[in-house]
């Protein structure tokens, strides 16, 4: 929100305070100023020369004598004598031959820094005094575009008439532009007289004027059934307040440059006078408005007066609103509409058939209240960015309609010439009742830590409105001002109070108390202890949305085959688009989308991320602390690319499969103290391609699977055509293993006998697996067989059909005795029997 100096200066002095002070101070009081943009002053992008940049008056136009599109005129600048200057501007030209004018203008003499008119986008040139077919000219009169206030080249600036003339251009049209950044639902301070009040209130100064001045000065009364309009409000829970003005005999014109150059410096365009007034009372008050073509609003039957009723849309019930758009809506937005239809979206945008045009002689003014929560729902279903909509998303006083409407009626009669009915409509059912919090002065010295006198609390509630009752020293009675909808506990109050005597007045302190004791975060480290061993291990750590396109799911299953999960799948019921609209149920599609990202760019990718997943239970169990959703730890892998980049050097270059994740699963297990407790067997899974997949168990309870993704999975992805290994695990499986194993772990006896090493080949069926023959030879070998390697697989001739040969480095060691040549031969013989008699196995000799 932009906010101009000038314009808040009409409500509270702030003329002699430092524009940096200023921001400093509303920033620390919660209204964060992002930006400071300067206009005229020094350190402005074009800063007006206060000697060569001033105001003048227009004396007379003469005709060029010697050019048919230029004239020249006479200007009286404050100096000695007056300056005749060449100008093609149209609106002068249309006034060559007069002379008693008396036209104040912005002018600017030979030496001054401009912008070119004429040229693309902002440049500065400086003005040179020449002669334009034949006459001298040292001067000019400005436009906007050439001092940097608009971006479009358009006619001469006129000031008001009674400007001084001569003086700097700066005091006049110079300024500040406050750029704040509100958070939070905070619809007060979403307007001029909102930031007012804070200033008045932080630097102790009174407001010069109140927005109640506008009703008192036209005497306006009110009615719930105005003569000019049938008000009905049929759904008082979306509006609980309708006011209705009528405006007359009105003239439809461009807006004086005052309001333009406000409207322009709070971020908004232009366009005509009553738009432009409606839109000034929104920024000035923070009410939006909406001004009807009276001409256009039907009524409910033939002979009867026009009307408008606040009422739910019926589904599938369309209208074009002021955007051009057709819009279709459901059954719970709220519409304005008239005796034949919908006429305007309630409180986020108004029709296209009951705009104001240039031909609209009689105006309805719209100043309404409305539940903001339905606002915000239809802004977002129906994707329309508003002001109103922003700010009645952020909750509006219901008090404020009928003041701004009156204040916008005021500047109607004003600036276009209209008649007000001194009666207006007000269907009012959703009043509020007054809120009055109970409050101790003391509590603030308690809470804050600083004594503030009870004096000073109670100017600081009183200067934002809240009515203070002293039944006692420390007993007031608080009652909260209707646009204070945030405010309804104590605690509410010194934080006011708090922001408001400037959190920077508070004195440094040190903790006068002891710490509370740490206490250890299990899951949080447990989590931060994975993801430092899988950095280590060299993947790189993604976060992916928690919300994902329920079409991703399918994807991850290759055809004829499909995912089981644990549970249900999360629909989100007001998603902001159909790709966030489920919570995810697998880590893999976030996972697999970044992994295609960044392929695009990176010839190799190794990620990894930790995070929880989402899913509804079927049984859930209260007793259990169950709350009907599950959130579950899952740790996921995905590899792509050469095996290694390049270098100057050859390098293999091969592509990464399904063993390089299962190096990186075996050392990550280790540092878990799993790797003997994990069990390795061949798997299926719907997302890996068959035969290249593993399962992993852990003391019999499933830990996950990997393997290589089904290249039709990778398709659906849009991943690159190569090998992408993954996968998914049970992280809550793994940690409770790892907690069991490091409860029952121990530092085994480092043998000061050396080890013994040999090679063992063995004859096994094809089918087999290598793991099986693995266990069995550690098994048989117990104590003394510290280590058995598979180190070649061979499948040929020499072992015969159907068979194959698995060659282990065998390492022996004992803790009590350097093992002889018997000791290992007996050992070999054991194991030969054992893996003979379980697996069918045979020494290969040969």
């Amino acid at each position: 929100m932009r906010v101009p100096l000038s314009w808040l200066n009409d409500y509270v002095d702030v003329k002699n305070i430092p524009v940096q002070e200023l921001a400093n101070r509303l920033t620390l009081a919660g209204m964060e100023v992002e930006a400071i943009e300067t206009i005229g002053y020094p350190g402005a992008e074009l800063p007006w020369d206060p000697k060569l940049i001033t105001t003048a008056e227009v004396l007379s136009v003469g005709p060029h004598p010697d050019a048919d599109r230029l004239v020249l005129v006479e200007v009286d600048y404050g100096g000695p004598e007056h300056e005749i200057a060449v100008t093609g501007a149209p609106s002068l030209y249309a006034l060559k031959g007069q002379s008693d004018l008396h036209l104040k203008v912005a002018f600017a003499w030979e030496g001054s820094l401009l912008y070119d008119g004429h040229a693309e986008g902002f440049v500065q040139r400086k003005l040179k005094a020449t002669k334009v077919r034949g006459v001298l000219s040292r001067a000019m009169v400005c436009s906007q575009k050439e001092l940097g206030l608009a971006d479009v080249h358009g006619d001469i600036i006129y000031l008001p008439s009674d400007t001084p003339v001569g003086v700097p251009l700066t005091e006049v049209l110079g300024d500040y532009v406050l750029d704040f950044e509100i958070k939070g639902p905070f619809g007060h301070l979403q307007c001029v007289y909102g930031i007012a009040r804070e200033v008045a209130a932080i630097f102790g100064r009174p407001l010069k004027r109140t927005p109640l001045e506008a009703a008192i000065r036209l005497g306006l009364t009110t009615v719930e059934q105005p003569e000019a309009v049938e008000l009905e409000i049929a759904d008082p829970d979306l509006c609980p307040r309708y006011t209705a003005t009528m405006i007359r005999g009105v003239s439809i014109g461009p807006s004086p440059l005052w309001m333009q150059l406000r409207l322009q410096r709070a971020g908004m365009r232009p366009i005509n006078n009553i738009v432009d007034i409606t839109n000034y009372v929104m920024l000035e008050l923070g009410q939006p408005l909406h001004a009807f073509d009276y001409a256009q609003i039907r009524p409910r039957s033939a002979g009867s007066k026009p009307a408008i009723i606040v009422r739910r849309a019926l589904p599938g019930e369309q209208m074009a609103t002021l955007d051009g758009e057709l819009r279709t809506f459901d059954g719970d937005m709220c519409l304005i509409t008239d005796g034949g239809g919908p006429v305007g979206v309630g409180g986020v945008m108004g029709g296209l058939d009951s705009e104001v045009k240039d031909t609209t002689r009689d105006i309805l003014l719209e100043a309404a209240n409305f539940f903001f929560l339905n606002i915000r729902r239809t802004t977002q279903l129906l994707k329309i960015s508003s002001e109103a909509g922003s700010r009645f998303g952020k909750r509006v006083d219901s008090e404020l309609a009928l003041i701004a409407g009156a204040r916008a009626a005021e500047l109607m009669r004003e600036l276009a010439g209209g008649v007000v009915d001194s009666i207006a409509g007000d269907r009012y059912p959703g009043k509020p009742a007054p809120f009055p919090v109970a409050y101790c002065p003391a509590m603030a010295d308690s809470i804050l830590g600083v004594i503030i006198p009870a004096e000073e609390q109670r100017r600081i509630l009183t200067a934002l409105e809240f009515s203070v009752r002293d039944n006692g020293p420390e007993d007031w009675e608080v009652l909260v001002p209707s646009y204070r909808l945030d405010v309804r506990h104590p605690v509410d109050l010194v934080e006011e109070i708090g922001r408001i005597y400037g959190y920077d007045r508070f004195p440094h302190t040190l903790i006068d108390e002891p710490l509370p004791p740490l206490r250890h975060n299990v899951p949080l480290e447990e989590e931060e202890r994975v993801r430092d061993w899988l950095v280590g291990l060299g993947l790189d750590e993604i976060i992916s949305y928690s919300l994902i396109d329920p079409a991703d799911e399918p994807r991850l299953a290759s055809p004829g085959t499909a995912l089981t999960f644990a549970g249900e799948a999360i629909p989100l019921r007001n998603s902001l688009s159909p790709e966030r609209s489920q919570m995810r149920r697998s880590l893999l599609p976030g996972l697999l989308r970044t992994a295609r990202n960044n392929l695009r760019f990176l010839e190799r990718v190794a990620l990894f991320e930790v995070g929880r997943v989402h899913y509804r239970l079927a049984t859930p169990n209260p007793a259990a602390g169950e709350t009907g959703v599950a959130e579950p730890r899952r740790v996921a892998m995905a590899l792509a690319g050469p095996r290694q980049g390049r270098w100057f050097e050859a390098t293999d270059r091969s592509a990464l499969d399904y063993f390089d994740l299962k190096g990186i699963v075996e050392a990550f297990l280790e540092r878990l103290a799993l790797l003997d407790k994990a069990q390795w067997e061949r798997g299926a899974h719907p997302s890996f391609h068959p035969g290249r997949c593993a399962r992993v168990t852990v003391e019999g309870r499933e830990i996950g699977y990997l393997g290589e993704l089904h290249p039709l999975v990778c398709e659906a992805f849009d991943l690159p055509v190569q090998p992408v290994v993954a996968l998914e695990w049970d992280l809550e499986a793994l940690l409770d293993a790892a907690r069991a194993a490091e409860g029952g772990k121990h530092v085994g006896m480092i043998s000061a006998y050396p080890p013994v090493h040999e090679d063992l080949a063995l004859i096994v069926d094809a089918g087999t697996p290598a793991l099986d023959v693995q266990r069995a030879i550690l098994q048989a070998g117990l104590p003394l067989v510290t280590r058995a390697l598979l180190f070649d697989i061979y499948q040929g001739p020499q072992v015969g059909e159907g068979k194959k040969s698995l060659a282990f480095a065998l390492t022996y060691q004992s803790p009590g005795k350097a093992l002889d040549e018997s000791d290992v031969e007996k050992l070999r013989m054991r194991i030969i029997k054992v893996v003979e008699k379980q697996l069918g196995a045979k020494v290969r000799r040969a």
